[in-house]
This record gives structure tokens, C-alpha cells and sequence, in this order.
């Protein structure tokens, strides 16, 4: 692995603040994560670069003689950032976020706009359906639908409501009928998606109401363009977000049913753990989704 300018600037800053407690604070992380990539760092080079004691942190003489090398090319590159134009005090850095493939379909649209408006800001975005520590693993940020996020994280919302739609070829929905109730679709050729956590059983709600099953698939698959491409060629219904499906229902090649059974739900947030200090990119993004209005976010 190589050194990268984000971990050279830690470096510094853990040498330049005397320890990881203080860095950590400015950069609105733990201790513990800043000791951890000092310590990635040290494998990468292959030599000491700290000496640790309970009280500080003192650089090597591998450390100062990286800094002597490494300081300038960073100090280099602030003031290239600054002179395509950034103001001193805007917002630079690396904000990586990890989210579930279907929680990124309100996360992809914000991507440029954001980036167009925070030039010296990196993104790095990780697109993974595990449901994992993604604040452990080292991401600024998670992104997840409101029943898989823990209590104790901070969430702010993407995008406006979602929701699913139950889709066939229409010549298969003529074959078999259209379904009025849940309990009609149970016996209906399907195909189902398969996530890490096991197959997406089909939920319906109205009225207080609440069904749900697993129904008999022709077909499972692990990803939406694969369920589409079967759900158009009559080999099964197919539950799927709208906003996937939405171009082929538009086409007259699939069709819904169960409407009435399907309603929005909201969003995917934006998580993280911390109201305090949080990275710089991170607050970036934080005030620019609370700046934005929810149609924009959508288009």
C-alpha cells in the first residue's frame, strides 16, 4: 500500500498537535482511528514513525526526515489548491461514504452538484449491500434506510419518499390474471432478489394492514438490471424500487400491480456519529444537503 497525501497530512498534524487526542479532535474523530492509520502508515513505510507515550507523541527520526521531505509537497499543494480559485477558508479534504446499492440511488444525483460547488473536496464512494460498521471501517459517513440505523448515529435525509412497485410483462399479466390482494401474488410466478442478508421477501401494507411472505421464485437474482430484464420477458413478477423500473413502465414493457398496497416510505439518510467536530469535508456536505431543497436532490 502507498502513502497517501490524506495520511502524510495526518501525520503532521499528530506531530504538530503532540498527540492523537488533540489531531483526533480537530478532525472530529477518535483517537483510536488516528492511532490506527498512523499505524497503517508505519507498515506502509516500513519503519517507525512516532514514539508514543501516555502523554504524547513525538516524531521518529524516519518521521521528521518523511515530514522534512513530505511538509513542503503538502504545504506545495494548498497553495495550488488555491490558486484555481479556492477561498483560504473553504472546505478540502477526502469525505468517504459507504452505501447499500439501493440506498445510492438518491446518493448518485447529489455527487456532482456538490462536487461542482466544493472543488478542493475528494469523494470516495463505496457501494457495498453487507450490512457492516462503516463508521469502523474507516468511512466518514454511511448511508441507510431508516430501520437499519442505529440509535445512537445522526441522520439526515437524502432525498424525498421512495417506494416499491410489484411489475410483469403485461402478456404475463394477461396470462395469469391481475392480482387484487397480496394473498393473489403468492401463487404467481416470481423472481426474487437475493442480498447478503438473505432473499427480499415481498411486503405489502394498507390500512394498518401488513403482509408478508416469500413467495415461490422461478428466478433469484442478486442485482436489479438482471430482475428487470427477466420481469420483461415473462418470467416472473418483479418487486423493485419505482424509480428502477420507471423507464420500462413509461415503455409500456412492464406494468404494476398492487398499487394500493405499495406505499412510500421515506428515504435513505445520511449517518455519522457525532454532532462535534465533525471532518471538514463531512461538515461540507452536512450544510450543503441541509442547504439544498428536496427537489433538487431529486433531479
Amino acid at each position: 500500500m502507498k502513502p497517501s497525501l490524506d495520511d502524510l497530512e495526518l501525520l503532521m498534524r499528530v506531530v504538530r498537535r503532540g498527540g492523537f487526542r488533540a489531531a483526533a479532535q480537530e478532525l472530529g474523530t477518535s483517537p483510536s482511528r488516528v492511532s490506527d492509520r498512523i499505524r497503517a502508515l508505519e507498515d506502509a513505510v516500513g519503519a517507525r514513525l512516532v514514539n508514543r507515550t501516555t502523554r504524547s507523541v513525538s516524531a521518529t527520526e524516519a518521521g521528521e526526515a518523511l515530514l522534512a521531505r513530505a511538509g513542503p509537497l503538502l504545504d506545495d499543494l494548498a497553495e495550488a489548491v488555491a490558486a484555481v480559485g479556492l477561498q483560504p477558508d473553504a472546505p478540502v479534504g477526502r469525505l468517504r461514504i459507504n452505501a447499500p446499492g439501493a440506498a445510492a440511488i438518491a446518493l448518485g444525483p447529489l455527487l456532482g452538484p456538490f462536487l461542482k460547488a466544493h472543488p478542493g473536496i475528494r469523494m470516495e464512494v463505496t457501494v457495498e449491500d453487507a450490512f457492516s460498521d462503516v463508521i469502523g471501517q474507516g468511512f466518514d459517513a454511511g448511508v441507510r434506510y431508516g430501520e437499519r440505523l442505529a440509535k445512537d448515529m445522526i441522520a439526515v435525509p437524502l432525498g424525498p419518499p421512495e417506494r416499491y412497485v410489484l411489475v410483469a410483462a403485461p402478456a404475463l399479466i394477461e396470462r395469469t390474471g391481475v392480482p387484487r390482494r397480496p394473498d393473489d401474488a403468492r401463487d404467481l410466478p416470481a423472481v426474487l432478489t437475493r442480498l447478503p442478508g438473505g432473499v427480499v421477501p415481498w411486503e405489502f401494507e394498507r390500512n394498518g394492514a401488513l403482509v408478508r411472505f416469500v413467495p415461490e421464485a422461478r428466478l433469484t437474482v442478486t442485482g436489479s438490471p438482471l430482475g428487470l430484464a427477466a420481469a420483461r420477458d415473462g418470467l416472473g413478477f418483479y418487486m423493485t424500487f419505482e424509480a428502477w423500473a420507471e423507464p420500462d413502465i413509461r415503455a409500456g414493457r412492464l406494468a404494476t400491480v398492487l398499487d394500493d398496497w405499495l406505499p412510500p416510505f421515506p428515504g435513505p439518510f445520511l449517518y455519522y456519529p457525532s454532532r462535534r467536530h465533525p471532518p471538514p469535508a463531512l461538515r461540507a456536505f452536512l450544510d450543503w444537503l441541509r442547504a439544498v431543497k428536496p427537489a433538487a436532490r431529486r433531479a
